[in-house]
């Protein structure tokens, strides 16, 4: 039998879940309710697809006790089915395998040190004082600049650039494009006893810190710091083309969602999520537990746990138009009410 075909007794015994049905039943891929066919696993955990539960022909479905009930198939019972798939599903897709040492293409500096079971692909550019450790891989194209360092188990997919004063935690995965490391957008409006102006460049100085077992997105860029370093704590998630400026620190067991960014200096709690394309404003803090939804604008500081949203909903356009106009009256129309008057419903 391939490695990649299971048993849902085998799976429900290495999860530690319960069998609905026959443990002898087989699945060797995973797929949607809606896709997928008898030798695949599958999953509910979405209430709003449970309409798609009676048609499936999946070979296994993860689900919970109550969804079980009166199911004709095999199930694997969980508490928190989209946790548990998320587990199994990597056994249909093991971590490549890759050699170990230095590919013959690959530029390191002297004074750089690799750990013998670390893996560096073709084209790779090693800077002064970096440090590769135990395991990690670095991919084909990547660029560690000066004073880096790959903490264990660690992994740049390809094309990944650290600039310099990066330190990678262990087991941090980091997806092609990225750059870690390169300078934050510190300027200073320097006004000359002539009375021109003119930009000023602040020296970056500081560094960008991951902790362990992070993962950052595809072409996602982290700047360092200006004078400290620009931290991300442990198993913080970053999704694809996401902006971190100088001297943010993001708590730990954070998610970010895709073209989200984050200005200079602010700090973001521990378990927080940030929807796709969200924005929040340097200098701010948002404490422990904050989901901020998708597209919101963070303009000041949140100290209280929960969800918070901004903007305006996607309407049609001239209705859109119209209450535009009507934003621009509301000042001008609570100028005109009383002093003191409540709003009545």
């Amino acid at each position: 039998m391939s490695q990649h075909v299971h048993t849902a007794g085998a799976l429900a015994e290495a999860f530690g879940l319960s069998v609905h049905g026959d443990p002898a039943a087989t699945v060797s891929g995973v797929a949607t309710l809606a896709g997928a066919q008898p030798h695949h696993l599958s999953f509910l955990s979405n209430p709003r697809y449970r309409a798609q539960l009676a048609a499936t022909v999946a070979g296994i479905v993860v689900m919970r006790g109550d969804d079980a009930q009166g199911y004709a198939g095999t199930a694997l019972v969980a508490s928190d089915p989209y946790v548990a798939f998320a587990r199994m599903a990597a056994l249909f897709e093991p971590a490549a395998r890759h050699p170990t040492g230095v590919h013959a293409s690959a530029d390191v500096d002297p004074t750089a040190a690799i750990d013998p079971t670390a893996s560096v692909a073709a084209f790779v550019a090693i800077g002064p004082r970096s440090r590769i450790g135990a395991g990690a891989r670095i991919g084909p194209g990547c660029v560690i600049g000066e004073d880096c360092s790959v903490g264990t188990g660690s992994e740049l997919v390809a094309r990944v650039t650290l600039v310099r004063r990066v330190r990678l935690g262990a087991r941090v995965l980091v997806h092609p494009g990225a750059v870690l490391g390169a300078d934050g957008f510190g300027l200073a409006m320097d006004r000359g006893d002539d009375g021109t102006r003119h930009w000023i460049k602040v020296p970056q100085l500081g560094g960008v810190v991951v902790g362990d077992d992070c993962e950052i997105g595809a072409n996602t860029t982290i700047d360092r710091g200006a004078i400290e370093d620009t931290v991300l704590e442990d198993d913080v998630r970053l999704d694809n083309q996401i902006q971190v400026g100088h001297n943010v620190r993001i708590g730990a067991h954070t998610a970010m969602a895709g073209c989200s960014a984050v200005a200079g200096s602010a700090v973001i709690g521990r378990y927080c999520q940030v929807g796709g394309g969200a924005g929040i404003l340097g200098h701010l803090t948002v404490c422990d537990h904050v989901v901020v939804n998708a597209m919101a604008l963070v303009t000041s500081s949140i100290d209280r746990p929960g969800e918070y949203s901004s903007g305006t909903p996607l309407m049609e356009t001239r209705s859109w138009r119209r209450s535009a106009a009507r934003f621009r009256q509301l000042d001008a129309l609570a100028r005109r009410l009383p002093a003191g008057t409540k709003e009545t419903t």
